[in-house]
């Protein structure tokens, strides 16, 4: 017998808290269940015996505390990003936080409190209304919640630090059904774990960040080489970035060429090395900054293989900074206008990165996958 068949949850079992509940509460063949428990990964198939979809904090007390008094598996779903699928479980009580999206910026002091349930998009629209942002990942559909805990790398990280670097303070619901708010000051050996430490120590169910002003407008892009050029180009980077300003970030990946129209169609599919650089400083400072690097034989400068754009051999400076301004809105990949200056793809701005992503037209390189942080 599977442990899906092992933990039916009848109605009568489930109705004091559904009594309690304000959310959702979601059994095997009930409408949503499947479409709840699906998550970016969809090679995971998990069958939860019950899906708790839960509207606040006091709903994850009460989720947390009915499958702690039946020995239920308990799994937590923020974003629902993680290739491992931990967001799902087999049998037991899965917690969904993804109806959590509350968002309330401080301009004055610089700071955000974000309900647990955000994706990076969702958490960067909020503080872009005021200029502002803080280290996040480098895709819009992460949650805030999964890349916090685990550190949190980004755009912004060479001058603002990690996301935990930012981290002020979480609100947590501990395993007993407690919620704490967590800080340096009130609970510093909790909060020391929860700065990178993963999960296991609570469920988040908010986050306070420090910002910084960042955007509206930035420089950022993509540039592709062939796998065989990436020794020589990781080798100009190396000796490239230590001194590099801080406003200059720069993520490598090393993938398969995507099928975008930036990319040349006989270079699809065929692995290559990429930069994503993002300037989110002075915006003539990142024009001067271009220079050196052209002068030293910046990575893209060599000839041939799938260039951005406009073609290969070009340096990523170009990319990262064309003539005028292009869109950096969002960085993590939504090929639709601005929702900030509502300009087409075909008139881009550069409104602040990470949140709907213009897509420039004849410029070195598309910016529709650059972000700032």
């Amino acid at each position: 017998m599977s442990m899906v068949e092992a933990t039916v949850l009848g109605s009568e079992q489930i109705a004091g808290l559904r009594a309690r509940f304000r959310g959702a509460l979601l059994r095997p063949g009930e409408e949503g269940y499947d479409e709840a428990r699906r998550v970016w990964n969809g090679a995971i198939d998990r069958h939860p015996a019950l899906i708790a979809r839960c509207a606040g904090a006091d709903d994850v007390v009460e989720a947390v505390r009915f499958a702690r008094e039946r020995g239920l598996l308990v799994s937590v779903r923020g974003g629902g990003h993680a290739v491992a699928g931990h967001a799902v479980c087999d049998g037991g009580v899965m917690i969904d936080l993804s109806l959590m999206k509350a968002a309330r910026v401080d301009p004055g002091t610089r700071t955000v409190r974000a309900a647990g349930g955000l994706l990076w998009s969702e958490l960067d629209r909020a503080t872009q209304r005021f200029g502002l942002a803080t280290t996040g990942g480098i895709i819009s559909h992460t949650g805030i919640a999964g890349l916090t805990l685990g550190g949190g790398l980004g755009h912004l990280m060479r001058k603002h630090g990690l996301t935990v670097d930012n981290l002020l303070a979480v609100d947590l619901v501990t395993a007993d059904g407690r919620r704490l708010r967590v800080d340096a000051e009130t609970e510093p050996e909790l909060f020391w774990g929860l700065r990178g430490g993963g999960g296991n120590f609570g469920i988040a169910t908010a986050f306070e960040y420090r910002l910084h002003p960042v955007g509206p407008i930035v420089l950022g892009g993509p540039v592709f080489w062939p796998i065989a050029d990436a020794p020589a180009v990781l080798r100009v980077l190396r000796d490239l970035m230590p001194d590099a300003p801080d406003e200059l970030g720069v993520t490598i990946a090393l993938r398969l060429a995507p099928p975008t129209p930036f990319v040349p169609p006989e270079h699809h599919s065929k692995p290559v090395l990429g930069l994503v650089l993002v300037w989110a400083g002075d915006l003539a400072e990142g024009g001067r900054a271009r220079a050196p690097r052209r002068r030293r034989g910046a990575p893209g400068a060599a000839p041939g293989g799938p260039g951005a754009g406009a073609g290969a051999g070009r340096a990523p400076a170009r990319g990262a900074g064309a003539r005028a301004p292009r869109c950096a809105a969002s960085a993590r990949r939504s090929p639709t206008s601005c929702a900030r200056c509502r300009t087409s793809s075909s008139n881009p701005c550069s409104t602040a990165a990470r949140r709907t992503g213009c897509t420039t037209t004849g410029s070195r390189i598309a910016f529709r996958r650059s972000r700032t942080t």
